[in-house]
């Protein structure tokens, strides 16, 4: 039998009622959601169940990262973090603007570092060979775009509101509209991966993804704050969200998926 949008509502409701029996019963916040998270089916079956591999780099400090890319400043193009001016035409949807910086668990802003966003178009499809969903392509929407961060921490992004679309986990499967994040450090092996969220979207309450993230406080450092003074007139709305990578504060990071 499939599973429904009610079962996978049971299931939500009965991880948070332990997590806040956890909390009652002395343990500690957890910022992190578990892997063994049972309504978010995928990363259950995904989910690493081994140990990290030790590379020996005592002879070769670069040894690791010989088949990774390689970014620098040289390779950022004026365009690459506006997403509607990469093809010849606009693309369809509502424009907004989304910025904020990039901290440490300290509040100091991390420098230089290359931030890189990929998300659905306005209706909900990704520009993607493997995508499913059968709504519409827009053909002047790719859906990526990079940036670096200037010297105080601060990104920008000039894209298009995306879609919330199903996903197939089970009977009636929502994803909130949502933008990728990833960031890397010094070196593409300091590779992170996070999600940013809109405000009051309906279907949180309905997405294991968003509420594997089970402390409350944990889960609102996802949602961008909707900010008036970064909207351009007559051109776009305009978003704040700030990603801190360690600490009490931290912005949720997928961690070993």
């Amino acid at each position: 039998m499939s599973l429904t949008q009610q079962d996978i509502d049971r299931e939500i409701a009965a991880e948070r009622a332990a997590y806040e029996k956890r909390l009652a019963d002395g343990a500690p916040v957890e910022h992190q959601p578990r892997r063994d998270y049972a309504p978010y089916r995928s990363s259950v079956l995904r989910h690493p169940k081994q140990p990290p591999i030790s590379i020996d780099v005592s002879k070769d400090p670069e040894l690791v990262e010989l088949r990774s890319p390689a970014f620098g400043e040289r390779d950022i193009t004026e365009i690459d973090n506006d997403l509607t001016r990469q093809h010849t035409e606009e693309p369809i949807g509502e424009r907004i603007t989304v910025e904020g910086r990039l901290l440490d668990r300290d509040g100091r802003p991390l420098r230089g570092q290359l931030v890189e966003i990929w998300q659905a178009n306005s209706a909900g499809r990704y520009a993607h060979q493997r995508e499913q969903h059968d709504a519409p392509l827009d053909p002047n929407f790719t859906g990526v775009g990079r940036t670096l961060t200037d010297d105080s921490g601060f990104y920008r992004f000039t894209t298009v509101q995306p879609g919330p679309y199903p996903w197939r986990q089970h009977v009636n499967a929502w994803r909130p509209a949502h933008i990728h994040f990833s960031i890397f450090g010094t070196a593409f092996t300091q590779r992170l991966v996070t999600q940013m969220y809109f405000p009051s979207d309906p279907l949180f309450p309905y997405d294991p993804i968003i509420q594997s993230v089970t402390d409350d406080a944990a889960r609102q450092r996802l949602v961008a704050t909707y900010d008036h003074s970064l909207s351009v007139p007559e051109f776009s709305m305009g978003y704040h969200w700030d990603i801190v990578l360690d600490g009490p504060q931290a912005t949720w990071i997928e961690e070993g998926r």
